[in-house]
């Protein structure tokens, strides 16, 4: 009888074994960042859009938006709507340090509240997107997306990493 609770026991820690170094393995794949070069994830992500309604937008577009200086990060891909009524936008951003990511991510917050309170009351499909818009850090790449297919651009993004 103690036999069997000695292989019991020895079983289980084996099992309790096996899942924390699955679960160590599911971090390091899903929340870790990515050795790849910026311009790879870039395209990968840019070839994704919609461009009938996004255009690739220059460096002091993105600072009007977001307030954040294109030169201070390692890559910058922004891509937004030409309509003013529109909130669809895409950003994809690779930080040079892990102290920028707090910078980008408010920036991106700040921005998704004040679009919110531009459209409130007359467009409340765009305050829609808005509440839907997709996000994820991942090491140091920073991408935010409000479409209506932010999920697939999100999923594009997760792939290309």
């Amino acid at each position: 009888m103690k036999q069997g609770k000695i292989s019991a026991a020895r079983i289980m820690k084996y099992v309790v074994l096996l899942i924390v170094v699955a679960f160590i393995v599911f971090l390091m794949l899903f929340a870790s960042g990515s050795n790849k070069p910026f311009e790879e994830v870039s395209q990968a992500v840019g070839s994704s859009l919609d461009t009938t309604n996004l255009s690739e937008q220059d460096t002091s577009r993105l600072k009007r938006n977001f307030g954040l200086n294109a030169a201070d990060y390692a890559g910058v891909m922004y891509y937004a709507s030409d309509s003013n009524i529109s909130a669809e936008e895409v950003l994809l951003i690779k930080v040079k340090s892990e102290e920028q990511v707090q910078r980008v991510t408010d920036a991106i917050g700040e921005r998704i509240e004040s679009r919110k309170n531009d459209f409130d009351g007359y467009l409340p499909e765009e305050v829609q997107l808005l509440d839907d818009a997709r996000q994820s850090v991942r090491g140091t790449y920073i991408f935010y997306a409000s479409s209506p297919k932010a999920d697939t651009y999100l999923d594009t993004f997760s792939g290309s990493l």
